[in-house]
């Protein structure tokens, strides 16, 4: 790719897409919500995989070669001027082939109390009280418990993010991540923006915090999800008393294992809110 890409992954409702809204500021960027690229790479590995007998044909070097071809081909068409940010949950379970095939890119995760991600979750829901979500397969009996449940599995919503993170953050190539903690991001935009971008050795850029802009409506209100990827104006950390019940809550309290006393044996950047930020960049 003519100027390179970096990757946005992490947990859902934890700031990905403000983030993107906040780098697409930058006129150097692209950057947006999840894109139909990482299907795309999935559906390629199936298709070259030894599930299709005439895989037997394409070998590794040919592999990369079609893998990276999709974005160079995807995004020459979008602008091939611009440094890319793709954002897709999936990419953190395929560091592997991308640190092959993207040398110098990072993967941006971001990420949040797994409680206050469940709350968001259902505080969504409840704002749409007249409509089913495809997040639920458009189910109309679910409460709370069976919601959560479905999300916080191994394959669902919260469950698969929470895993995928845990497999690059404990991996060999971690190296590659970024950590950004929404609190962060809403309540010290400008601290956690000049310090990503020296973690990304970018010229640093004036972002206006009081002016951000992001739609999409029209692809929210088609999975029955109005609000999924609403972005606030102004940037900034809103306190709230949680909707769940106090059970569920605590159940996902300990499930932010990045911050566990020597969990980080990788020595993953992680941009929190708290120390000023010349200590976290070390």
């Amino acid at each position: 790719m003519q100027n390179g890409i970096h990757f946005i992954s992490g947990l859902p409702r934890s700031g990905s897409t403000l983030l993107a809204a906040i780098l697409r500021q930058n006129p150097r960027f692209h950057a947006a919500m999840t894109s139909p690229v990482g299907a795309m790479y999935m559906a390629l590995e199936g298709a070259m995989s030894r599930r299709n007998e005439a895989a037997v044909f394409i070998d590794p070097t040919q592999r990369r070669d079609v893998l990276r071809g999709l974005f160079a081909n995807y995004y020459q068409a979008i602008h091939g001027e611009k440094l890319v940010f793709d954002t897709n949950r999936s990419w953190c379970t395929k560091l592997p082939a991308l640190s092959q095939l993207f040398p110098h890119a990072k993967i941006i995760c971001c990420v949040r109390d797994v409680s206050w991600v469940m709350d968001s979750v259902e505080r969504l829901v409840r704002g749409n009280a007249f409509e089913l979500s495809g997040m639920f397969g458009f189910e109309a009996g679910n409460t709370v418990y069976n919601r959560l449940n479905r999300i916080a599995s191994g394959d669902g919503l919260v469950g698969y993010a929470l895993d995928a993170l845990k497999e690059a953050f404990f991996g060999e190539q971690a190296s590659r991540l970024i950590l950004v903690e929404y609190e962060a991001l809403t309540k010290v935009p400008g601290q956690t923006m000049e310090l990503l971008y020296k973690l990304l050795d970018e010229p640093a850029f004036a972002h206006d915090f009081d002016n951000v802009e992001y739609a999409a409506d029209d692809f929210d209100l088609g999975i029955g999800t109005p609000g999924l990827h609403t972005v606030r104006r102004k940037v900034e950390w809103v306190e709230r008393q949680s909707v769940l019940p106090p059970e569920l809550f605590r159940r996902f309290v300990n499930d932010a294992f990045w911050r566990y006393p020597g969990a980080n044996i990788r020595d993953v950047p992680i941009i929190r809110f708290g120390p000023p930020a010349d200590e976290q960049a070390g």
